[in-house]
C-alpha cells in the first residue's frame, strides 16, 4: 500500500477537500467517508460489469450492424420517438 501510495500521490485537490473535511463534526465526517466508500465501490461494480459485457456489446453491435446491411433497419428521428 505505501508504495502505491507513493507512486500514486493524492491530488492538491483532493488533499484539500480531505482537509476540509477533517474540521468537520465526526459524524459528518463518518457521513462523507461512507458517501465516497460507496462511490468508489459503485464505480468498481460498474467497471466489472462493463468488462465483463464487452463481448455480449460486440456481438449485439455486429448484429445490428448485419440487420443495416440487409435493409432490416428504419431511419429514425428522435423528434418522432
Amino acid at each position: 500500500m505505501v508504495k502505491y501510495l507513493e507512486e500514486n500521490p493524492m491530488t492538491q485537490l483532493l488533499e484539500k477537500a480531505f482537509q476540509q473535511a477533517s474540521t468537520l463534526p465526526a459524524t459528518e465526517q463518518d457521513s462523507i467517508a461512507a458517501w465516497l466508500i460507496e462511490e468508489l465501490a459503485s464505480e468498481q461494480r460498474w467497471d466489472q460489469a462493463f468488462t465483463a459485457s464487452i463481448g455480449k456489446l460486440a456481438s449485439l453491435a455486429q448484429e445490428a450492424m448485419t440487420e443495416h446491411r440487409a435493409g432490416k433497419t428504419q431511419r429514425v428521428e428522435p423528434e418522432t420517438l
